[in-house]
């Protein structure tokens, strides 16, 4: 039994080991710290079972599964550079975990320091929240989920490598005033705009990184009542985040030719300006622009009003957001 356990152990290490490598074969993990966090955090073991898609449907691998050829499975994929999709209900994506590049990505982005304190919004399986303990020591770690299945689990994935940061069952959009002030706030899940609440829980100077449209924005905190900042280059498509503050991407209307909507800057654009442009002014505005790449585009929070623009804040094509 023991032989077992200990060949188990070292097929998910090399596992691990081929993943940081493609990791940094895309260009993220360039922190030794961040490094050392992905090489250490089994991921595994926040993803005990997980859907993949086929021809008949979804189909669920699991660690516990008896046959080892469907086990050996589950561990590979459990380290494949792709997103894992964990909880499905009613045939709806409600949970999942992040492809590892995109969150190397992003936590190298977050930029923290030693002793600062990150809020996360989206639970998910606990793993990004473990890569933060990792880094920060899990007394500086807080994250949030409306969802109380997804929260005891993730506590649960936690507890089980050791890391005990503070799991909140609530709406990520009001944030965790109990826990404030942050110096960071990562969400892994689509939002409309930028919940106001999050500002009034940060020390100045704290960044705020969410996805947005289909897009990474990340936000200088001045005070409770400004922040500003840019996208990131990358495209970064999540699960839409539940509670008060959610809202989901517009559908293609007619009219508009595919190939322009399945233009992946376009979308981005289409969608960051829904609550100003129809598709033909968005489409005629995106190519007269030379179809601006996502880091033209950025994002202002001002004494209880916020945009999106591109290039200038102050510039002619700026699109108010949805109240926060």
């Amino acid at each position: 039994m023991g032989g077992h356990v200990d060949g188990f152990a070292e097929e998910a290490a090399r596992a691990r080991r081929a993943l940081v490598r493609e990791i940094e074969a895309y260009g993220a993990l360039r922190d030794p710290a961040w490094r050392a966090a992905f090489s250490e955090v089994p991921r595994h073991l926040f993803v005990p079972s997980y859907y993949v898609s086929g021809t008949g449907g979804h189909e669920r691998l699991r660690s516990g599964h008896p046959d080892p050829a469907r086990r050996a499975r589950w561990l590979r994929g459990a380290y494949r550079d792709e997103p894992l999709a964990t909880r499905v209900r009613d045939g709806e994506l409600v949970s999942s975990s992040s492809q590892p590049s995109l969150m190397a990505e992003m936590l190298e982005a977050l930029d923290v320091r030693d002793g600062q304190d990150v809020l996360e919004i989206g639970a998910g399986t606990g793993y990004n929240a473990a890569l933060l303990s990792h880094r920060l020591g899990a007394e500086h770690v807080t994250t949030v989920d409306l969802d109380e299945e997804i929260t005891e689990s993730a506590r649960t994935h936690l507890a089980a490598v050791g890391y005990k940061p503070t799991v909140i069952t609530g709406d990520g959009a009001r944030g965790c005033p109990d826990r404030a002030p942050f110096d960071r706030i990562i969400a892994t899940c689509t939002l409309p705009s930028i919940p106001y609440a999050w500002l009034t829980q940060c020390r100045p100077g704290a960044l705020v990184l969410t996805p947005l449209s289909t897009g990474l924005v990340l936000l200088r905190v001045r005070d409770a009542a400004h922040a500003e900042g840019r996208f990131l280059a990358t495209p970064a498509y999540f699960v839409a985040l539940r509670g008060g503050n959610a809202r989901f991407p517009r559908a293609r209307p007619m009219g508009l030719p595919r190939p322009a909507y399945e233009d992946d800057r376009f979308r981005f654009l289409f969608t960051l300006a829904a609550e100003s442009l129809d598709a033909r002014e968005a489409l005629a505005l995106w190519q007269r622009e030379g179809r601006p790449e996502r880091e033209r585009f950025g994002v202002t929070v001002s004494e209880g009003r916020q945009w999106a623009w591109l290039d200038d804040p102050e510039g002619p094509y700026a699109w108010p957001l949805p109240s926060g």
